[in-house]
């Protein structure tokens, strides 16, 4: 009934952004733990990077500015979500972050009557924040998306400390400051996630996920 529903009535749209080391996924995964795959579908930014790794050398990867609006296809970004909408399946190479270990997956993501939308730049591209029915903002202290954003880098992503922290410095903060800390008054919630005590984060994403089923299941 759900898909039937879904095809003929515009999905309930939740655009959810932070800055990098703002315990995002862990709100995500929090987030989609509450709910059915034929309840919910994401679609993640990330996911539309235009594909640069395998033509750079590690050196390069190291100074290319990951957090660039230019770095993402927009288009091929809004159509995916435009797709949904309609009713459409969508299939999309997962991205990998040029980890050259890891073996993207075709990710197939199907419609469903409540849609997220995550990622940096989603409150920045206009097109995609005209979509949006309810606008998340999550942060966390500098010292604190810091140090989570460097334990990351040097254990998943293999970077030195010191490449690490030009990338936080010269992409990762001027980045945050220009895209989405200047929409975050805009956003109808905005959740502070210092602590990453799962509580917490339980508390607000079932308070959020409860007022989603009556709007929009």
């Amino acid at each position: 009934m759900h898909n039937q529903d879904s095809n003929n009535s515009k999905p309930f749209i939740m655009g959810i952004a932070g800055g990098s080391g703002s315990g995002k996924t862990f709100f995500l995964n929090r987030f989609l733990d509450h709910f059915t795959s034929d309840e919910i579908c994401l679609v993640s930014q990330d996911d539309y990077y235009f594909p640069v790794g395998h033509t750079m050398t590690k050196e390069e990867n190291k100074i290319y500015n990951f957090d660039a609006p230019e770095t993402i296809d927009r288009e091929h970004f809004y159509a995916d979500i435009t797709k949904l909408i309609n009713g459409e399946t969508i299939y999309k190479k997962e991205y990998t972050f040029n980890n050259p270990d890891v073996v993207p997956k075709i990710l197939e993501i199907k419609p469903a009557p409540i849609m997220i939308v995550e990622g940096l730049f989603i409150f920045h591209f206009k097109e995609i924040a005209n979509l949006l029915d309810l606008r998340v903002f999550i942060e966390a202290d500098e010292d604190v998306a810091l140090s989570r954003r460097l334990k990351r880098d040097l254990e998943e992503r293999g970077y030195s400390n010191e490449d690490a922290m030009y990338k936080w410095e010269n992409h990762v903060m001027p980045a945050y400051k220009e895209f989405l800390l200047p929409y975050r008054n805009v956003c109808e919630q905005v959740i502070v996630n210092n602590t990453h005590i799962a509580n917490d984060i339980n508390r607000v994403t079932e308070q959020i996920s409860k007022e989603l089923r009556e709007k929009a299941l």
